[in-house]
């Protein structure tokens, strides 16, 4: 009997675990279509943090938890917190136990690609459209070529081309931004961010710093500010006027701007055969420590109810899982954004 042909919209972690789960459960017949045009196209962001009750059990599911045991960082869960006048350490939570090892997304990423048989990525080739339909539904690609599928997968992230075809809804300004700086062997920054995270806030503007692997760092000025302010770096200085001289040290070096964005809560569709979507696209919500894990946990569940129920039943035991998940999570990390950066001051 020929399995099912599924498409996966995104080679990103929740698209590639999902194909990794359905071949560990024979399905032979799952494309993953990437529009980017490598694994290395571009940098695949900082360390994240996989809890034991969701992200590790996806990582098990994969058959990989071993593999990333030998990766992940124990002492990455180390929590600091400075003034933002002297730097003085005035918090601190030790890494201790194993609940959320850090791993960098790119080792992550990789991981998981090195488990999937040849060829199943596509790359350079994404969907531009899903149209759903039973008992097939067509992908129509970037390219304008079609395809059709008995399953379509939207993991394509906060801007999903597929969610098109179950929801109206599109992400909205959070009213914050982020912006980053790397940093690579400076000792300094590196002693003051510990192994694991560095906090320093004041007046609803913070500094939050993480240290990934190889000695490098990745720190993230957030405030709030219109969604088109881009800083200068004498502007950037200014928000941070009156802060030690080590803390500022992080924002020197290239800015890199990113608004961040949320889909509306909560976020539901009406059940459609053939399409479906996980992570971000279908529960885009601020990164506080999340959104990982959530959408390896959907790749994952996802893949394991089709391999217990078929693709028909199995999707839709798996959203009356999913959504309701995803919609009590959104709720908390609004709220938790809203107390991380108050609403003022506004900057300009």
């Amino acid at each position: 009997m020929t399995t099912p042909r599924i498409a996966i919209a995104g080679a990103g972690i929740g698209g590639l675990t999902c194909a990794r789960v359905l071949q560990l459960h024979g399905f032979d017949n799952v494309t993953v279509f990437e529009r980017e045009s490598s694994p290395d196209a571009r940098q695949q962001g900082g360390t994240i943090d996989l809890h034991a009750d969701s992200g590790q059990e996806a990582v098990r599911a994969a058959g990989l938890y071993e593999e990333w045991r030998a990766l992940a960082r124990d002492e990455g869960q180390e929590q600091r917190k400075v003034d933002h006048v002297t730097a003085a350490l005035i918090g601190h939570q030790p890494a201790e136990g194993d609940f959320h090892p850090e791993i960098d997304r790119g080792q992550l990423r990789r991981l998981l690609l090195d488990s999937l048989a040849p060829a199943t990525v596509t790359w350079g080739l994404g969907i531009a459209s899903a149209t759903p339909g039973d008992p097939k539904s067509t992908v129509t690609f970037l390219d304008e070529s079609t395809a059709e599928f008995d399953l379509v997968i939207g993991a394509d992230g906060a801007w999903s081309r597929v969610r098109q075809a179950l929801s109206d809804a599109t992400p909205e300004y959070t009213g914050v931004l982020f912006v980053e700086t790397r940093h690579d062997d400076n000792e300094e920054l590196l002693d003051l961010t510990g192994h694991g995270t560095m906090v320093a806030d004041h007046e609803g503007v913070l500094l939050w710093c993480q240290r990934n692997s190889g000695d490098h760092i990745r720190a993230y000025a957030c405030m709030r500010a219109r969604e088109d302010w881009k800083p200068s770096k004498a502007e950037l200085l200014e928000v941070y006027a009156g802060w030690h001289p080590s803390l500022t040290a992080f924002l020197e070096g290239e800015l890199i701007y990113r608004p961040l964005y949320a889909l509306p809560v909560p976020h539901t569709w009406e059940h459609t055969p053939g399409v479906t979507l996980l992570g971000d696209a279908a529960h885009l919500m601020p990164p506080l420590g999340v959104g990982a894990n959530l959408a390896m946990q959907d790749a994952a569940d996802l893949a394991l109810a089709i391999a217990e129920h078929g693709v028909r039943e199995g999707v839709q035991a798996y959203e009356s899982v999913m959504v309701p998940r995803a919609i009590e999570y959104a709720e908390h990390t609004k709220v938790g954004l809203q107390e991380m950066v108050p609403a003022r001051p506004i900057r300009v």
